[in-house]
């Protein structure tokens, strides 16, 4: 009650037009929203984030999923039923209609978005249906929550937007900056705007593992590239990620965990360490090794203990400052110069065995 309660005030404030200082903003925990939506609320991330803020906060007053599969939002209703769930609210809808997206965000304080067209050969084949989704429907949720009183956004990005060399990046690319931007037309709107960027998500469908784990009955694993690596993550992972952010943001950050990188041969040897492994050469617009701070971003970059977080260059102000109120809040500092968060360049590596581990907690307790 009494975390509803502080949503309901800064609903209040926020509507008033008034400045908040950052001592105020603290007052209210973005950690137990009142009323959330999630755009593309029945994919893998959303599903994870409903169990878990239903979990931790089982007062939530409101908490929409918002998505256009009718069959994922029944199967989800089964998982989450109404007789014990009775605060979720299923929204069919597509973020390329900001009428239906201003329709469902309706008293809404707290927005995760999370929908995007995300293989990298259909966004190549289909261009424009990606930038649809990926850019206009980005744009269509700022507005939507510009019009709708929303306090706090999180927008889920990915390692593919840093030096983006395929569509689905350039896409992601744009939709970032597009969050980031917005913080500076909010206008008398209290609305903190920010990103999460990260890496492969373990287990995730069309990633490596689950792949390589169906071809391991054929005796042969494709190996694209064996210098490949790529950043790891956890969905839970990612999930705290997305809470942290929300409860930290002042708004314009990209937030970047602190993760492992794995070896693409590694991932082979793990799965498959009896089966061939042919090199097929790697697809249009793959990486060899993904990035997700890049050597120009790290001029507008600082470190914490968890994270790198890419700082917003905020219109008219002076960036020297900017940095400095950045570095205060979330107890950072700069990054060197000429660093980059890479995943061929990384500190952290996950070893064959550790890759076995994660694959038994996360995808598969009865892989051997």
């Amino acid at each position: 009650m009494l975390a509803r309660q502080g949503c309901v005030a800064y609903k209040r404030e926020a509507n008033r037009g008034g400045s908040l200082s950052l001592e105020r903003i603290r007052r209210f925990d973005f950690m137990t929203p009142c009323r959330l939506l999630i755009t593309g609320g029945t994919g893998s991330f959303g599903k994870e984030f409903v169990k878990t803020v239903l979990e931790r906060q089982p007062e939530t007053e409101r908490l929409v999923i918002f998505s256009r599969d009718e069959l994922k939002q029944f199967e989800m209703a089964q998982a989450f039923p109404a007789s014990k769930y009775p605060q979720l609210r299923f929204f069919i809808g597509d973020v390329r209609d900001k009428e239906r997206l201003m329709r469902a965000m309706e008293g809404i304080d707290t927005v995760v978005h999370a929908a995007a067209l995300k293989q990298v050969p259909t966004a190549e084949y289909n261009p424009f249906e990606c930038i649809k989704t990926n850019v206009l429907g980005a744009e269509n949720v700022i507005e939507a929550c510009l019009a709708s009183g929303v306090s706090r956004v999180v927008a889920l990005s990915t390692d593919k937007a840093a030096a983006p060399i395929n569509l689905y990046g350039a896409t992601k690319l744009c939709s970032d900056k597009l969050f980031v931007a917005a913080n500076n037309i909010r206008g008398r709107h209290n609305i903190k705007l920010s990103v999460v960027r990260y890496g492969n998500v373990m287990g995730s469908r069309g990633s490596v593992i689950p792949f390589f784990m169906e071809r391991r009955k054929t005796g042969t694993l494709p190996i694209t590239d064996t210098r490949m690596t790529r950043f790891n993550i956890t969905l839970q992972e990612g999930v705290e990620m997305v809470l942290h952010a929300l409860e930290r943001s002042l708004g314009g950050e990209i937030f970047v965990p602190k993760i492992p990188s794995y070896r693409i041969m590694d991932v082979a040897d793990a799965i498959g360490p009896e089966c061939d492994k042919p090199v097929v050469g790697i697809r249009a617009g793959e990486k060899i090794h993904e990035e997700m701070v890049t050597e120009t971003d790290a001029l507008q970059t600082i470190a914490t203990a968890k994270d790198y977080i890419i700082v917003p260059m905020l219109h008219l102000k002076d960036q020297q400052q900017v940095m400095a109120e950045y570095c205060k809040h979330h107890s950072g500092a700069p990054v060197p110069e000429g660093f980059s968060y890479n995943s061929g360049r990384n500190t952290d590596w996950l070893s064959v065995d550790q890759i076995r581990d994660l694959i038994r907690q996360h995808v598969d307790a009865s892989f051997a």
